[in-house]
């Protein structure tokens, strides 16, 4: 007589692995039955085993998968698919490697504070460092406004409002938000509207190039319809170089990176090639991160641990144009109600640098004459 088969169910399921490298891997599950046959699959594909590497094993009602000594090729979604006379069944589980940490940040904000506290201009003609931030609708442009006020107030700051999950521009008005803490902080950022999903509408491309160089007054209400005109009254004829922006921003959501395509690609490189001829620094703020790699999300700090992460600043480098050295994965506060000083630190990291390249840019012009078109 034959083995009474019964259709494979799983009495518990694999469990989702974050290893570091040169760990083991081990995938385990237990089944209903010892009848069936078991196939092992990585992202979808037949798993290829390699000698020393891969080791499948049964144990009664137990399947075991052991990957030895954990790489980032090893990273992946694995699914067990079990299969007899009576049916078939599976489940899979996603294994995530940690890199080695391939970029270091300083896990302590007071530092990074004393020393923006006490950062000089290199140039009596500007009294602070201005930053213009400019992206899609939702990007966290605002939200980064807040967080970076936050960090210096020592409290949640939530006056430049954001659009969270909307298609449609929150920021209508061009504002400049400053930074104190009882004392003045020689750095301030521009919220502009955003580019809104919608036939590539929101802010203009010739309004950002004017904010950048310094037509725009503040209080300007943007149009999606038409640009500033040189007869507004708020346009500026002859900025100087204090109205002047001496960083863009680019504010782009990790986990939407896909959908930054087509029109906005264009109008955001046509930004770029403006900056670059005013030879103005131009960075990238990843940021949602915790939403685009649950790694980051479970701690901020394996951000720079995180292949997702790494990947997603790879495809914005390739995307935008912009050295890998000036993307910055951030963390904005949305969901906490109190400080978190692993998302000032990270956000702080960022702000040390760009502050530096903004100076730079701020030195180089008062050194020639500047002529703005």
């Amino acid at each position: 007589m034959g083995v009474l088969q019964t259709k494979p169910e799983f009495a518990t399921v694999l469990a989702e692995k974050q290893v570091k490298p040169g760990q083991t891997i081990t995938l385990n599950c237990k089944t209903n039955t010892e009848v069936f046959i078991p196939t092992w699959e990585k992202n979808g594909q037949k798993l290829e085993c390699v000698e020393g590497k891969h080791k499948i094993k049964q144990i009664g009602k137990t399947c075991i998968l052991e990957i030895a000594n954990a790489q980032e090729g090893d990273e992946g979604n694995y699914t067990l698919n079990l299969n007899n006379k009576e049916g078939t069944a599976s489940c899979s589980a996603m294994v995530t490697v940690e890199l080695n940490e391939w970029r270091t940040v300083e896990w302590k904000e007071k530092p990074m504070i004393e020393n923006l506290r006490s950062f000089k201009i290199g140039s009596d003609k500007v009294s602070e460092l201005r930053f213009l931030l400019y992206g899609p609708v939702g990007a966290g442009k605002s939200s980064v406004i807040n967080t970076i006020k936050s960090i210096f107030e020592r409290r949640q700051f939530i006056n430049c409002l954001a659009s969270a999950e909307s298609s449609k521009s929150y920021t209508i008005y061009y504002q400049k938000y400053s930074v104190a803490q009882g004392k003045f902080f020689p750095f301030a950022f521009n919220d502009i509207m955003g580019v809104e999903k919608e036939k590539c509408e929101g802010v203009l491309t010739d309004d950002i190039i004017s904010a950048l160089k310094g037509h725009v007054k503040e209080d300007y209400q943007f149009f999606s319809t038409h640009p500033l005109s040189k007869d507004s009254t708020y346009y500026l004829t002859n900025p100087s170089l204090s109205d002047m922006m001496h960083c863009l921003v680019n504010v782009i959501p990790a986990d939407k990176l896909v959908l930054i395509k087509g029109d906005f690609i264009r109008k955001i490189k046509a930004v770029r090639q403006a900056a670059r001829r005013m030879g103005m620094p131009q960075v990238v703020f990843l940021t949602r991160v915790d939403r685009a790699c649950p790694m980051a999300k479970a701690n901020l700090r394996n951000v720079y641990k995180s292949k997702k992460i790494r990947d997603k600043m790879y495809e914005c480098s390739n995307l935008l144009g912009i050295p890998l050295n000036c993307i910055f994965p951030v963390g904005n506060y949305h969901e906490e109600t109190g400080m978190n000083e692993d998302i000032n630190c990270l956000m702080l990291d960022a702000l040390t640098k760009i502050t530096d390249w903004a100076n730079d840019y701020v030195v180089k012009c008062s050194n020639k004459q500047v002529h703005v078109e």
